[in-house]
């Protein structure tokens, strides 16, 4: 089962978070078809967010088609978001930590890692839309 962090001083709206945890546990082959995510009670008591906020973030998982819920009994993943790609696994998750343990010992902080794969992952995609103009 998911464990929901809420960063209170990120920006970004809860119900958000939420959302964006989910969609990367699928990503990630964490949560599976079937599975059961917290209910808002637990979420609730977990990150101390309104119960509401947790509702929003569950029915806009459904509205995308990620979740189901089932009255009386939870709401469960529909379907993965998972590439073999992206495992535990592959060899680009391999790559990818070799690199992080590099730009660790290079003295690199958390937010540094987050702002340079930000800015290339941005880079590309611009790259991308220019090429497809």
């Amino acid at each position: 089962m998911i464990a929901f962090r809420i960063d209170r001083h990120s920006g970004v709206a809860a119900y958000q978070q939420l959302i964006n945890q989910v969609k990367s546990a699928l990503r990630l082959g964490v949560l599976q078809p079937g599975d059961q995510l917290p209910t808002a009670r637990q979420v609730v008591a977990e990150t101390a967010v309104n119960p509401n906020t947790v509702l929003r973030a569950y029915r806009d998982l459904e509205r995308e088609g990620l979740v189901d819920p089932r009255p009386g009994k939870g709401t469960f993943v529909r379907r993965s978001l998972a590439r073999p790609e992206a495992g535990a696994d592959s060899p680009l998750r391999a790559e990818f930590a070799a690199w992080l343990d590099r730009a660790r010992a290079a003295g690199l902080q958390r937010e540094d890692v987050l702002a340079l794969v930000n800015d290339v992952v941005d880079g590309a995609a611009a790259t991308e839309e220019e090429e497809e103009k």
